[in-house]
């Protein structure tokens, strides 16, 4: 299994594989796509978007970049390194404070993929037994940091003072903190928890309940793309839905998951292992509500993400109109739901 640290890859000439798309043209639009993290897995609607040609028939060549963290996703677009991204909901909002346009348009990790676990054989049964303690992260500026920080305080905890965070890597390092009593805690994603259990270290989930309502990463792009170029974005999310979509119906399970392993072999060869972390990532992407379809943001939510990262001290106030952070106007639009 792929760590994310330091781990870089590019998937270019994905309509290879001889799918249903035509041949890409001169004339297609080159876009980048970065995600926190090496996984084709984690990213699955637009894997199966390339392997499907949905990009290929909005006219899209798109390469996908895997870079260390959401903090990194947003750094590469503000940079004009990418188009789109992948990161948490929380460091967008940081991003958006220090004043970074960035614009979530697709809420694709509508039910919350990270958690706080500890060892299966751990004392630890709630969030507040785990004062004095390290709960250790994948990234330092990583969605799954402002989850946890929101769990923590949720159980009336103080980051530095009833806690600690240490980042310490995902895989192969997490397994090694565990054992080298380094943690006693993970702020770990649904794949993270997987990749955790397969190496040998077994761990159980704490969260309460109440955070499922906290959606993880979905896909972002900058204000200024949406103004100038409106028809662009509306293409990506097209594509990124009908991936989605496609995925989420059983009879494609087949075909789902060859367009992942040719994301990125590695994650897929042990097949089995493969196919239940498909179907447990799949699972957090399907919103409670489907009233307004796949990929629509509960401005709610975002009221109450917002709320964390302030109460967390990453955002010093409130932004001056968080519904500039986010738009659904895209995804109700390809969806079918808008009005």
């Amino acid at each position: 299994m792929l760590n994310r640290r330091g781990f870089t890859t590019l998937i270019a000439g994905a309509m290879a594989l001889g799918m249903t798309a035509p041949a890409l043209a001169q004339d297609m639009t080159r876009v980048t796509v970065v995600q926190p993290s090496p996984s084709a897995i984690n990213s699955f609607n637009v894997f199966v978007a390339i392997g499907e040609g949905y990009f290929a028939d909005e006219g899209l060549d798109v390469t996908v970049e895997a870079i260390n963290g959401s903090g990194a996703v947003l750094q590469a677009l503000s940079a004009g390194q990418a188009q789109f991204g992948r990161p948490g909901p929380g460091p967008v909002l940081a991003a958006r404070g220090r004043g970074v346009d960035a614009v979530f348009i697709y809420n694709f990790s509508a039910r919350s993929n990270f958690g706080i676990v500890v060892p299966e054989d751990s004392p630890v049964q709630t969030p507040a037994d785990l004062a004095g303690m390290v709960v250790g992260t994948g990234t330092a500026d990583g969605a799954e940091v402002g989850f946890a920080r929101n769990v923590m305080s949720g159980s009336g905890m103080t980051e530095g003072t009833d806690y600690t965070f240490l980042t310490v890597g995902d895989g192969g390092p997490a397994v090694a903190a565990f054992q080298q009593n380094a943690i006693s805690a993970y702020s770990a994603s649904t794949a993270d928890a997987a990749i955790l259990n397969q190496r040998g270290q077994a761990v159980r989930d704490i969260t309460p309940s109440e955070y499922a309502r906290f959606f993880g990463n979905g896909y972002i792009t900058t204000g200024a793309l949406i103004r100038d170029n409106p028809e662009l974005v509306e293409k990506f999310v097209r594509a990124i839905y009908r991936g989605h979509a496609f995925a989420l119906d059983d009879a494609n399970r087949d075909a789902v998951l060859a367009h992942l392993a040719a994301g990125n072999p590695q994650e897929s060869e042990d097949k089995e292992f493969a196919a239940s972390l498909f179907e447990a990532v799949r699972s957090k992407t399907i919103p409670v509500d489907m009233a307004n379809g796949l990929g629509y943001q509960p401005p709610e939510v975002w009221e109450e993400w917002q709320a964390v990262q302030i109460a967390g001290g990453d955002l010093a106030e409130p932004l001056p109109d968080l519904t500039e952070a986010y738009t659904n106007e895209f995804t109700l639009k390809v969806n079918g739901s808008a009005n």
